[in-house]
């Protein structure tokens, strides 16, 4: 966590125990600042029921850092959250504000993050990654930037290992139709995970004619003696 973050975090729990330490204000119910108070020992369980509602902003405040604290969040995801919990629009946009000023919400960062880590255990493509990044609120200059960090040579490297680890051990290639079966199997994986046609088929033809060149030059069993 940075510096910045964690000054982020506090600010966030401050607000949150703001509304706490303003109920603990308030007394004991039917005692007023001299003493018992008969206007308010009449009102005192009305006044106990309305302290034992909960407070919308602080309930919205901890929904969001319940969601930060299991996993970075897109400012969008956390606004569907709170949308899910029916919490008032504007007052929803007013917590998110805050918790963006703090930057304990920073869609940049959160889309750096998402590229290199979905890129690298999905093996997705920029294809793929701009379509995840934008179905989570991320406008298309924050996505574009994050998505500097993945080369050409990155996705292409990430396609061939993806092709070799799909690729049966012992895969015969010899027969022709089951070849094209195969090359249009695994093409379409690639073209899933964001990668274009052209790119996809290419790969996949010299991961297979690589393949087949190691099937033709290792040595016939040596025969039964």
């Amino acid at each position: 966590m940075t510096v910045g973050q964690s000054a982020g975090w506090r600010a966030a729990g401050q607000d949150a125990g703001s509304g706490r330490r303003q109920r603990r204000r308030g007394g004991r119910p039917g005692f007023g600042p001299d003493g018992p108070d008969p206007d308010a020992a009449l009102t005192g369980d009305a006044d106990a029921n309305a302290d034992a509602e909960p407070d919308p902003a602080s309930v919205a405040r901890a929904i969001v850092l319940r969601q930060l604290t299991s996993s970075a969040k897109s400012r969008l995801q956390l606004a569907r959250k709170l949308a899910e919990r029916n919490i008032p629009e504007d007052l929803a946009e007013a917590v998110l504000d805050r918790f963006q000023e703090v930057r304990l919400i920073d869609d940049a960062e959160f889309a750096d993050m998402w590229v290199r880590s979905r890129s690298q255990s999905r093996k997705l493509a920029k294809g793929a990654l701009r379509r995840e990044l934008a179905d989570k609120g991320i406008d298309a200059d924050t996505a574009a930037a994050a998505l500097e960090q993945l080369s050409d040579a990155d996705e292409e490297v990430s396609a061939r290992l993806l092709v070799e680890r799909k690729l049966r051990a012992g895969t015969d290639l010899s027969d022709r139709a089951e070849q094209d079966k195969i090359t249009r199997r695994l093409a379409s994986m690639l073209a899933r995970k964001g990668y274009q046609p052209s790119q996809a088929f290419r790969i996949v033809g010299e991961v297979l004619d690589a393949h087949a060149e190691t099937q033709t030059d290792a040595p016939d069993a040596l025969p039964d003696l």
